[in-house]
């Protein structure tokens, strides 16, 4: 199907066209608001975490309890995490960083805030914060790394054999 040409004097576009370009231009606006903007947060830390949370991990919503505690227990476990967090977002806003080149980027810039994303991205598919003696389970099933399979298996939340079978060798 060919287009007519519009007259001399004539708009290009019929108002039907108009309305539908304008309705793919907006959708398309849309898509691009951080996902993280419609997360209501306590302050600014709060606020670059769940950014950034939803920047690594890929997920356009998570669960407001689990980011509550994992930000509790990040910032534990590190009291210069609520500061890097928010220096973290300035720096991907700043250079518009693609999250799938973001680590790779503060490796090799040997940047102080290169632990961070591994950190926040750890704690959301392991539940898990801290290392060594000092890391705590924050979360187990509804950690990231459960919740992405969960509809096929669920986390172990018991031995399903006699008291001890997990301590026996497999033949």
């Amino acid at each position: 199907m060919t287009l007519p040409s519009p007259l001399p004097g004539q708009p290009d576009f019929s108002p039907a066209r108009r309305t539908l370009l304008a309705s793919f231009l907006s959708a398309y606006a849309v898509s691009l608001v951080p996902w993280a903007a419609a997360v209501p947060a306590d302050d600014g830390a709060r606020g670059a975490f769940a950014a950034l949370s939803a920047l690594l991990v890929g997920r356009p919503s998570l669960d407001q309890a689990q980011a509550r505690r994992l930000y509790d227990a990040l910032s534990a476990d590190d009291p210069g995490f609520p500061a890097g967090a928010q220096a973290l977002l300035a720096l991907v806003n700043q250079r518009s960083i693609d999250p799938m080149q973001l680590q790779q980027l503060l490796d090799s810039e040997k940047s102080p805030l290169a632990p961070l994303p591994r950190k926040i991205a750890g704690a959301w598919f392991l539940g898990i914060v801290g290392d060594g003696e000092r890391a705590r389970c924050v979360a187990f099933e509804t950690a990231l790394n459960a919740a992405i399979v969960a509809d096929v298996l669920s986390p172990p939340s018991y031995s399903y054999g006699a008291y001890g079978s997990w301590a026996n060798k497999p033949v």
